[in-house]
């Protein structure tokens, strides 16, 4: 018997104010959208409630995170359990006196299963070219120190956020560990950059799904935010020669919704069995510092 599982990525638009609020709607619009098209998980882009506020340096940070449950995001994570939807909701989590860029993730019934906090945290210089605001998310984002993988209706999952993507050895680590599917909530920009970014911008999440068997969801932001612009193109990927099931536009916020069939990752894995010719042994180096 087929296992599936229909998964939502849900695209949203730039943000342009510092009131958290605002987004709340706008969120529960997209859980119903993907409501009615039959989904069973949701995951939004990274940090989606807030501006990309670590494009700039301000000593003001504390208003952008949470620490959840809050009162602020509360509809929304009722808004799912109303569709017995689960859900990815990444977020910027203030965990005493730490500060992280996480994912919490919840099942069908709105109880959380966990959270996944960023592993690698970037900074990225500013330039002259149109969009290049540069970013620095190493001054206010603490690095996690976990790859955990998450039961979800006995399907694995696991997430990485936005730059952990650019690592082949985080999604490699969560599929050793049994994922199935790793969703990969992204906020990634163009910073001015066509040759590095945008027309790059499918290579890296296609080879996670390939070069490890696993369906990769990944979510972005999209539109100008400010002159900082987002590109959109939100994907959800099948193991099976990376083949794209869903790819969104640049401009516009957007659900988009695929049904898995859990099949494809015994035949990914089977018909390029890195499993069976893996040589660990030879590997200790990436360990390394």
């Amino acid at each position: 018997m087929a296992r599936t599982i229909t998964v939502a990525a849900a695209q949203t638009g730039p943000v342009l104010t510092d009131d958290l609020s605002a987004q709340v709607a706008p969120a529960c619009e997209m859980i119903d959208q993907a409501a009615r098209q039959g989904a069973d998980v949701i995951c939004f882009p990274e940090v989606f409630m807030t501006p990309f506020f670590p494009n700039r340096l301000i000593d003001d940070f504390d208003k952008y995170f949470l620490t959840l449950p809050d009162p602020l995001t509360d509809p929304i994570f009722e808004r799912a359990a109303r569709h017995s939807m689960a859900m990815v909701f990444p977020y910027a989590e203030r965990c005493g006196s730490h500060y992280y860029n996480a994912a919490a993730i919840t099942d069908r019934s709105g109880k959380l299963l966990g959270t996944y906090r960023k592993t690698h945290i970037p900074a990225i210089l500013p330039s002259k070219a149109r969009g290049g605001t540069g970013s620095y998310e190493k001054f206010y984002f603490t690095p996690g120190d976990a790859l955990p993988v998450f039961d979800l209706d006995g399907i694995r999952i696991g997430v990485q956020i936005c730059y952990d993507r650019k690592f082949p050895e985080g999604c490699r680590a969560l599929a050793i560990a049994g994922a199935e599917i790793v969703f990969i909530p992204i906020c990634a920009a163009t910073y001015g950059e066509q040759k590095l970014r945008a027309e790059t911008w499918e290579l890296p999440i296609q080879a996670r799904a390939y070069e490890n068997g696993v369906f990769v969801v990944a979510p972005n932001r999209a539109g100008d935010e400010h002159g900082r612009l987002h590109m959109g193109k939100s994907m959800i990927v099948n193991p099976v020669g990376a083949e794209t099931m869903a790819l969104g536009g640049s401009e516009e916020p957007e659900v988009l919704v695929a049904t898995l069939d859990l099949d494809d990752v015994r035949v990914a894995q089977k018909s390029l069995p890195w499993w069976r010719d893996r040589r660990p042994e030879l590997y200790a180096t990436l360990a390394g510092t």
